[in-house]
């Protein structure tokens, strides 16, 4: 990979993911498919953001699961087509000068700006906290966030709608740091990533690990068609004769992103007429699934199949992350006037 710098032709990406363990197939819809994609066109650098994940370690125990959880994550990565040759892929603890930046962009920045951030006031009911309990961390989570960005001048971050306000964050720290110190960092801008909302198993949020209503990528196909047979159907079709509605059910939703056109309409035309069964149209659903997944299960076991391939790829990846960050601070200490 063409290591990214000032004059690179090519923009720079930077984006991170916490080490949660297994991905679900909303991850992959909504990110991972990206990141594979983006790599044609950008400089990418893909994180594994493991400081980040401290922010809402509630037990010490806790933290025993980010190592096991990292090779889980880079494993689902590397089978979707994050490619080491082309992409830098590490773990963010194993570049400290993140951490060094962040302590120095946080002397610049009010605290105002930190606690307006609408996903703070979430994270903080969700955690059962108060904005005088919640640890320093949550609060400056924007800034380490920024410090992962910048400290690779990447320029573009692939987000949700939901992420624009940090990116925004992102921003003005970057232009109050070049106000006060000279030009030094681009502004990083906000990549919208275009991907059907993908509800989990309850038809009626997100999918998510939190709310258990997922399917885990690396499941295998038995575990998968399980999983597919507990979804909600439409609540109203409480026997098999009885006519269904597709466009209020979540299954058929699932079937119009993963089984295609053609099969998505005979599910359409034999629910709404029943000849179809929930129980049907749920397997039917769970074998487009294994299908659509089935080649990147295989190279995943492939990758799991090599001791230390892994490590080895976030080791190098690591080398090359530093020696962009070592440059990077260098800078920032000049500009500063620091030793």
């Amino acid at each position: 990979m063409t290591q990214p710098a000032n004059g690179s032709h090519k923009g720079v990406i930077f984006s991170g993911m916490r080490p949660t363990g297994l991905l679900h197939l909303g991850n992959y819809m909504g990110a991972l498919q990206n990141w594979v994609t983006l790599q044609d066109d950008y400089s990418c650098i893909y994180c594994a953001v493991d400081i980040h994940a401290l922010t809402t370690v509630e037990r010490p125990e806790e933290t025993a699961s980010i190592k096991p959880n990292i090779e889980d994550m880079v494993l689902d990565w590397l089978a979707a087509g994050v490619d080491p040759e082309k992409s830098i892929v590490f773990v963010q603890s194993h570049v400290p000068e993140v951490m060094t930046l962040h302590t120095l962009l946080s002397m610049i920045t009010p605290l105002g700006w930190l606690t307006r951030v609408p996903t703070f006031k979430d994270k903080v009911r969700q955690m059962h906290e108060t904005e005088e309990t919640v640890n320093y961390g949550l609060v400056g989570y924007p800034i380490l966030q920024t410090a992962d960005i910048i400290l690779y001048k990447a320029d573009t971050v692939p987000v949700g709608q939901d992420q624009v306000p940090h990116i925004e964050l992102s921003r003005e720290i970057v232009r109050r740091f070049n106000n006060m110190f000279g030009e030094t960092f681009p502004e990083p801008k906000a990549k919208l990533t275009e991907a059907p909302l993908l509800l989990g198993l309850d038809g009626q949020n997100k999918m998510s690990k939190t709310l258990d209503n997922h399917l885990d990528l690396a499941a295998t196909p038995e575990e998968t068609t399980k999983r597919v047979l507990t979804a909600f159907t439409d609540p109203e079709r409480v026997r098999r004769e009885l006519p269904g509605r597709p466009d209020v059910c979540n299954i058929y939703s699932l079937h119009k992103i993963f089984s295609g056109a053609e099969a998505s309409s005979a599910v359409y035309s034999e629910c709404t007429t029943a000849q179809r069964g929930c129980v049907d149209c749920k397997r039917h659903l769970a074998d487009s699934i294994n299908d659509y997944l089935k080649d990147l299960r295989e190279r995943r076991e492939e990758f799991k199949a090599r001791p230390g391939y892994v490590q080895e790829i976030l080791h190098e990846g690591g080398k090359k992350a530093k020696a962009i960050a070592v440059e990077t601070l260098a800078e920032v200490y000049d500009k500063m006037g620091l030793g």
